[in-house]
Formats: structure tokens, sequence, C-alpha cells
């Protein structure tokens, strides 16, 4: 639709290049996929907006801005395989989709776990693997992955995450002690026992829920 590609490409530079999002290959990414497609029906007008939006099951769609600065922190190439724990609506696994070779990500409700499932299938993004499951236990079975991201609060990193990511990855988690506020952390891994973590400032997402998050 052509009124959502012009809303698109205004959100790609307002919201994200005047906001410091630098990486070609993100910005290129969030100027393809369609969040209206991600949101529900009758949000769309509201799909291009610089706010998280509600998906049902008390989640939520996150704001374009946040989508694009989690994936940027990533670092993620062309080569990469990723994992991501909360598939949520699945617009930030499509985002990671038209920049990563693999893209596997796990969702605790069904409901959204089918539904993105779904939404990957009519978009044509077959490099998008989706596992209702337990997100904080990650998906050991395609591990080590040259990235991660947690779409959701925890009060710690989960282990089994930082096991599964492969040395020189990055892992990308909002961790807090509040169910509600959080920093927003990178970790990289730097040896086989080694990691690195930078803080990237306060954010604020839905709860991680699991054996290791809440």
């Amino acid at each position: 639709m052509p009124e959502m590609s012009a809303k698109r490409k205004e959100m790609v530079d307002r919201q994200l290049v005047a906001r410091g999002i630098r990486d070609p290959e993100v910005l290129r990414a969030m100027a393809e996929v369609p969040r209206d497609a991600f949101v529900p029906r009758h949000l769309r007008h509201m799909a291009y907006t610089d706010s998280p939006l509600p998906i049902g099951e008390e989640q939520t769609i996150s704001q374009p801005y946040i989508v694009a600065l989690m994936t940027e922190a990533m670092e993620v190439s062309g080569d990469d395989r990723v994992l991501e724990i909360g598939t949520g609506s699945g617009y930030a696994a499509a985002v990671l989709s038209r920049i990563a070779a693999e893209v596997y990500t796990v969702e605790r409700h069904g409901s959204l776990a089918r539904s993105a499932r779904q939404k990957f299938e009519e978009l044509g993004y077959d490099n998008v693997h989706v596992r209702h499951g337990d997100g904080t236990m990650g998906w050991a079975e395609y591990a080590p992955y040259d990235a991660i991201v947690v779409t959701a609060g925890g009060p710690q990193v989960p282990e089994p995450l930082l096991e599964q990511l492969a040395t020189g990855g990055c892992l990308v988690i909002p961790v807090g002690p509040s169910q509600y506020s959080q920093e927003l952390v990178r970790i990289r891994r730097t040896s086989e026992a080694d990691y690195h973590r930078e803080n990237l400032g306060a954010v604020r997402f839905v709860p991680l829920v699991g054996s290791e998050g809440w």
C-alpha cells in the first residue's frame, strides 16, 4: 500500500535516523518490513507511531526505535544465526530475518506463536523458525548463536542463553530488579568462560516469564 510505504519511510527518517540509528542494514530492514502487518487490524492506523501497541495476551509490539536500537546493538551480519526470546507479534524477528541468515524465535504464548508463524508464511519470510516454549531456556538444538536478543525484562541474564551464545557473539537483554523497569544490557562472549557486559540505557519491557525469569 503506497500510504503505508510512505509512513514507513517517514518512520525510518524521523524515528530512527534522527535518533542516531546508523547501521545501514538495520535501516534497510526497518524500511522493508511492513509493521502494519504485525499489529491488530483495528490499530493499523497507528502502526508507524513511535510507541508500543497491544497485541493480546498482555503483550506488546515494541516501538520501532527500540526494535532498531536492539537490532543494531546485536551487530548482526548476513551469515549469522540469531536467537530471539519473545516472538510476540513477530515484527522484530521479521526485521532480523532481512539481515541474518537464520532466525530462531521462542514464544511462551501458543496463540502468539501460531499467529507469528502464519504471518511469516504469508510474507515469505522462510528463514524464521518459531517454537512455542519457555524462552528463558533458549533453543539448544540450534546453538551456538551469533547473536541473541530477549524482548522481555528479566531479573538476571538466563544462564542457558549465555551458554548458547557463540564466542564473539552479542546478547542483548533488558535486566533489572523491577518487572517493569530495566537497563538494556549488551553482553559479548569474549572466550569460553569470559563475558563483557555494558549498559545501553534505561528501558521498560513486559516481564520475562519462565524458569530462568520471573
